[in-house]
């Protein structure tokens, strides 16, 4: 207790100042959060998981973390949609990346569960960076040991749920089916959204659906909009601990083209973000942001939406904690 009998203010890690310091200055993390590995004092840690090797088509989403955190430096602390300064409830920081094993999606997950083990262990929630929608298996794993099976909120043009590719079981397209089957999803509370594309055949989505999958393709979404379909995602996902993983591949390549699997005919930037928006009260226990490929992009268009995207996850942790405060 300091004097006068009033409990210690707990430290907070937030964003420099851009009033004091130019947004291009400084090391490049994510909105120019401190880079802190100590889970001391944190709410949430955004991580960088650069693995792409585990991909069925292009390449690159190794750089995805870098071009992310660049295009981070324009985002501002007050969320002007949620109406809420986020760093005045909650303390975040960037954790930096993972040492991934190019090449070896094994080894990697291996280090995937063992760097996530900490920031999990203290009640942080991490806020992963891609890197290839494989790593989100990883992810999984080390959630599961804290919080058992979780739902799932997937914002993906594809299922993922194809048992292999040329005989290979641990892609970016087989992660969900490996999830499903190793325990880790509760498909009762599971849903996809944005599914579209061609596709091999009609059991694709079959597929996904006979695994227990709920199905939100993009058609029907757009049909029945925004406001319509969310109160059936967050009824779906409620009751448990919940993992949202958005590949931005969700997105019309018009608005996002830089990515490794581009799906025409998608929803635009403003649908992606009411949608995360709307995910409020649910019990999100982590979150990633994956498929971003740089080398594909102009303009930044698709690593500042990708960022934007963690900003709107991160004010989801805020609004989360400033509501379990008030209910004491």
């Amino acid at each position: 207790m300091p004097d006068g009998g009033q409990p210690a203010r707990r430290q907070r890690y937030r964003p420099i100042d851009a009033m004091q310091a130019p947004r291009f200055t400084g090391i490049g993390t994510f909105m120019r959060l401190p880079n802190v590995t100590a889970m001391a004092g944190v709410d949430a840690a955004f991580i960088g998981i650069p693995f792409d090797t585990a991909v069925s088509y292009r390449i690159g989403g190794r750089f995805g973390p870098a071009a992310i955190r660049e295009a981070s430096r324009l985002l501002r602390p007050y969320n002007v949609e949620q109406g809420i300064e986020i760093f005045e409830h909650v303390s975040a920081v960037d954790a930096g990346d993972l040492s991934v094993i190019p090449g070896n999606v094994q080894a990697s997950y291996g280090v995937m569960e063992e760097g996530l083990r900490s920031i999990l262990d203290a009640g942080v929630v991490p806020l992963a960076m891609g890197g290839d929608h494989s790593i989100t298996l990883g992810e999984l794993r080390a959630i599961f040991k804290r919080h058992g099976p979780v739902g799932l909120i997937d914002f993906d043009s594809h299922t993922d749920t194809w048992d292999n590719y040329w005989g290979e079981r641990y892609t970016h397209g087989t992660w969900c089916r490996r999830a499903i089957e190793e325990g880790l999803i509760d498909t009762a509370r599971s849903v996809q959204l944005g599914i579209r594309g061609s596709l091999y055949g009609p059991e694709d989505r079959g597929g996904a659906r006979a695994l227990g999958l709920h199905l939100i393709p993009t058609e029907t979404l757009l049909e029945r909009g925004v406001d319509d379909v969310l109160p059936e995602v967050v009824e779906r996902a409620g009751r448990g601990p919940v993992f949202v993983s958005f590949d931005i591949d969700f997105v019309d390549p018009g608005f996002a083209p830089g990515t490794g699997t581009p799906e025409v005919g998608g929803p635009t930037s403003r649908d992606a973000l009411r949608l995360v928006r709307g995910l409020r009260g649910l019990d999100l226990v982590g979150f990633d942001l994956v498929e971003v490929q740089p080398q594909y992009d102009h303009g930044e268009v698709t690593s500042l939406l990708a960022g934007t995207l963690l900003h709107e996850f991160l004010t989801l942790v805020a609004l989360d904690r400033r509501d379990r405060r008030k209910r004491g």
